[in-house]
């Protein structure tokens, strides 16, 4: 994990020469009143959180420590989250940067005395960790509570819907693909690149495969035996870049892979490749901001959340990543809309299994799928 840590003083700098920090503006406090039912002038006039006696805990030099993927979510964040709250309240925001694994493992081991104050997980392990004692469960009086989906009041506050699917290149199949039983059409045969398992892609191919066929979760035999039915495959992926580099070199017409990623590949680099949402739904995935138990910075942290919820840092999630909003009050564009998880009735289309008992069979899955179908 990579560690970054920015100040306020250092951010406000930063706001003199290059104009990318900037303060809460009259409309940002105007949103964050309405989300908490503080509409009025004195809620115009007065910053949130010093309305709010229970949450004017937040004084200059705080740290807060978040634990979060790199890249695009970190930039967003911290043009959304990190650098308004610095530059209210001095404050100093810590990135503690890396994948779930390892910030999991850390909180696990901190757990009564975190170092971190915020982490994000994923849509089993936010779970888990509430179950834990390591993270807090959302509460029901949290500002914006009501605005969730109730899909993202589960393990925490979910931040972003990322549906995993079917994807596939139109100049390689006879016909659109609209079904997960499209990747058992004849003409898609020995063209698959199927995800390796485990893995959250191919976790959701086999659950999929063996709902289409019948079984669910608590009856897999079902999806093994679908999935070994496709074989010969045209490969296993383990990673978006090993697929998008069988998508390029013409090698694999569909595959089974996270639709926000594979959407913006499509846009950005391979405008052959086509992201379904299919008649039976799409497994649900959801990055989950987790508030960790025991943290001395309970404030500063919901304030970041209820940022991060916020229709500002939501939008930018939709528009440069197409994650899909989980507040049910932000409004898209048609086109940003049909690129992401949107709405009511995407999100009513989504699958939500039972991930205890996925978890604990993966051993017993992972075998059986080198065995079956890797072997």
């Amino acid at each position: 994990m990579t560690k970054t840590t920015h100040s306020g003083k250092t951010s406000r700098s930063k706001t003199q020469t290059n104009g990318t920090a900037r303060r809460l503006d009259r409309r940002q406090f105007t949103k964050l009143s309405v989300g908490a039912g503080l509409v009025g002038a004195s809620a115009l006039a007065t910053p949130y959180h010093f309305v709010r006696p229970a949450r004017a805990e937040i004084n200059a030099g705080d740290k807060l420590v978040v634990g979060i993927w790199g890249g695009a979510q970190e930039r967003i964040t911290r043009q959304y989250c990190a650098e308004p709250l610095m530059e209210q309240y001095g404050v100093e925001i810590e990135y503690v940067l890396g994948g779930t694994v390892e910030r999991r493992a850390r909180a696990y081991q901190e757990r009564g005395r975190p170092s971190f104050d915020v982490i994000y997980l994923n849509v089993f392990e936010s779970r888990q960790a509430v179950r834990d004692g390591v993270t807090q469960a959302a509460r029901p009086d949290f500002p914006g509570f009501d605005n969730l989906y109730d899909l993202a009041k589960l393990g925490g506050y979910g931040v972003a819907f990322n549906a995993i699917t079917v994807c596939y290149d139109q100049t390689m199949v006879d016909s659109p693909m609209t079904s997960w039983m499209d990747l058992w059409r004849e003409d898609v045969a020995g063209k698959l690149a199927w995800p390796s398992y485990p893995g959250a892609q191919g976790t959701a191919a086999l659950l999929m495969a063996a709902k289409v066929h019948g079984g669910d979760e608590f009856d897999i035999d079902p999806g093994f035996e679908a999935i070994a039915s496709l074989k010969p495959f045209a490969a296993f992926q383990s990673s978006q870049s090993q697929l998008y580099g069988m998508f390029d070199a013409d090698q694999a017409a569909a595959s089974v892979e996270f639709g926000s990623f594979t959407q913006k590949y499509a846009d950005d680099v391979n405008n052959d490749i086509i992201v379904t949402k299919p008649t039976e739904g799409m497994p649900v995935a959801v990055n989950v901001a987790c508030i960790t138990e025991g943290t001395q910075n309970q404030a500063l942290a919901e304030a970041w959340v209820e940022l991060h919820l916020s229709e500002d840092c939501q939008r930018a999630y939709a528009e440069e990543i197409y994650y899909g909003p989980t507040i049910r009050s932000l409004e898209l564009p048609p086109e940003i809309a049909a690129k992401c998880v949107y709405g009511e009735e995407d999100v009513a289309s989504l699958i939500d299994f039972d991930w205890d008992h996925v978890i604990a069979q993966q051993a017993t899955w992972s075998s059986r799928f080198n065995r079956e179908i890797a072997g």
